[in-house]
Order: C-alpha cells, then structure tokens, then sequence
C-alpha cells in the first residue's frame, strides 16, 4: 500500500463520514451503533467499506422515503446488524482457522 493508496483512502472516508453527518440525528445514532457492532464482531467484509456504505446508502433511501430509522431497522438494532454479517466471516473465525491450521478457504 503506498502513500497514494492511504491517502485515497482517508479521502473516501471523510466522504463518508459527511454522508453520514448529514443524516437526521436519530439516523446518525443508530448508524453509530451499528458502527460500533460491526467494529467489535469484525467481519472481513468490512475491509473494502462496502458494508458502511451501502448502509448509508438505505439509510438515505430511507430519509428520502420520509421513515423513521427504527422502520427500517426494527427496534432490535443487535438482531438487524447479526443479519447483515450473518453470512460473513469475521477475523476471530480467520484467527481461529490460523491457530487451528486450517486453510482458510470456507467453513
């Protein structure tokens, strides 16, 4: 990764990060918390950031629908974020692979 990479980097995530501030207050909350899940749970997905900002994404369709953020996500955030990463494989499942020996390749 050079010095060009990071910076393209840093740059996409201030873009980001904007989408995010101009969201309703109620939105950017729950964004957080969700932030903060996927951070904790590591999914390996959440490398190249499609993952974040596809849920900026639904959750400016949402705005732009005039629905409330608990509409879209349901009142238990915990149980909508196990289902965005449900089928992803975290970096504690690649750790344990490694320690195991195992591959690596799939489950």
């Amino acid at each position: 990764m050079g010095i060009q990479d990071i910076i393209e980097g840093k740059r996409q995530w201030r873009a980001h990060l904007a989408r995010v501030r101009a969201l309703p207050p109620d939105y950017q909350i729950v964004y957080k918390e969700i932030q903060r899940y996927l951070f904790k749970v590591g999914p390996v997905d959440l490398v190249d950031g499609s993952l974040l900002s596809g849920l900026v994404d639904f959750f400016e369709e949402g705005v732009a629908d005039g629905k409330g953020v608990l509409e879209l996500v349901g009142e238990d955030v915990a149980a909508f974020c196990d289902d965005l990463v449900k089928d992803s494989r975290t970096f504690a499942e690649v750790y344990q692979e490694s320690v195991r020996g195992e591959s690596g390749t799939g489950k």
